[in-house]
């Protein structure tokens, strides 16, 4: 996996919500992260076939043409995707959603409305470095 600098990190946003995703795209380049966005589940699966994998990925659940745990799923069947992390990141907050989500393979799942502190927060902690073993 192409790994960026801290400072160039890259966040992939599937949105279908024009105003949400120009407050996210904003709150993410506040911090410095490099945006990509796509609209729709057609325009995903498109990203999905750039070479240039993205440090995270950041995906609503209920997109037009494809929804967002049949995204996961593909995205997880796909090699050089499948370490990338995603929060899911949707309306749908029943318990059996949740779970579908994880299940899927989404490494968190946050519930919208959400506070952008929070969602910052939980970003930096799947972009951390894994600790190194003890020798």
């Amino acid at each position: 996996m192409n790994a960026h600098p801290p400072s160039q990190r890259t966040i992939l946003v599937i949105e279908d919500d024009p105003q949400l995703a120009k407050l996210i795209q904003f709150c993410l380049a506040r911090e410095g992260f490099e945006v990509r966005q796509a609209a729709d589940g057609e325009q995903a699966l498109q990203e999905f076939d750039q070479a240039q994998l993205p440090d995270l990925v950041l995906m609503d659940v209920m997109l037009p043409y494809r929804n967002g745990y049949e995204l996961l799923a593909d995205l997880r069947r796909r090699p050089a995707w499948n370490q990338v992390p995603v929060i899911m990141l949707t309306s749908r907050g029943r318990e059996e959603d949740v779970v579908q989500g994880l299940d899927t393979g989404a490494n968190d799942y946050l519930i919208k409305p959400f506070r952008p502190p929070e969602l910052i927060a939980r970003i930096r902690k799947l972009l951390r470095p894994a600790p190194k073993a003890a020798p």
